[in-house]
Formats: structure tokens, sequence, C-alpha cells
């Protein structure tokens, strides 16, 4: 008997792409399938070679969470100012959070959480309006 929904990925068969941001590449963990769109999880890390751009925007999200495998990497968040992630780090992103990457090091590595699968970015013309 199978259990709906049951997923495993390993990184040893890891497939990195392209995704939301062009200097990341992105390896989905396979959960939106599972849940049927409820969950999306992935394992970003930086891309080598492409330049850092990234303008204020905001997510239509139920949550999202963001946890540092490996490097750092720095946000500014609305109302929250710069925040410097290391390996270790973690933080819930509120629905609808004004922010914006401020950089990160070449070998950062993230996993993210976030509800639902199928989510909107919107660009904003700052961070705190």
């Amino acid at each position: 008997m199978t259990t709906q929904g049951f997923v495993v990925t390993h990184a040893k068969d890891a497939q990195f792409e392209k995704g939301l941001r062009s200097f990341f590449e992105y390896r989905d963990l396979g959960m939106k399938d599972a849940t049927q769109g409820r969950v999306t999880a992935s394992v970003i890390r930086a891309a080598g070679g492409k330049e850092f751009s990234s303008q204020p925007h905001l997510h239509h999200t139920e949550f999202q969470l963001v946890y540092v495998l490996k490097g750092w990497i720095e946000f500014e968040y609305e109302g929250q100012g710069v925040v410097r992630m290391e390996a270790g780090s973690c933080v819930h992103q509120p629905p609808g959070i004004r922010h914006r990457e401020l950089g990160h090091s070449d070998d950062v590595e993230l996993l993210e959480v976030v509800l639902p699968a199928d989510f909107k970015t919107e660009t904003v013309n700052n961070v705190n309006p």
C-alpha cells in the first residue's frame, strides 16, 4: 500500500533550476505535488557568476519560513531594519511584509517553506512605505 503524498528527495540526486531570482538556483523538494499545492519547499543557493540585484518586494503568502543552511544573507524588512542571517538562522516572513535582499555569501544555501505553493510576488517602491 502507498501513502498518498509521501515524498523523499536526496541531495545526491539534486537538480537545481532557475527560479524567481536569476542570481539563485532552486531545488524543488517535491512538496507542491505531495500536498496538492498547499505547500512548497525549496533549497535555494547562490548561482555562480550571476549578478546580484534585488528590488523591494512582498509575497502574497499565508506562511513563509527561511532557514539558512550555509553561508550568510542580509535582508531589510519593513519595520525591522537590516537583518543578517547566518548558518542556523531562521526567519518567519509574515504575509505581505515588504523586504529586499541586501547581499549574500557566494556559498549561501537556504531552505524555504511557503504556503500556498503558488504565491504571487509584487514589486514595491521601497521597503518602508
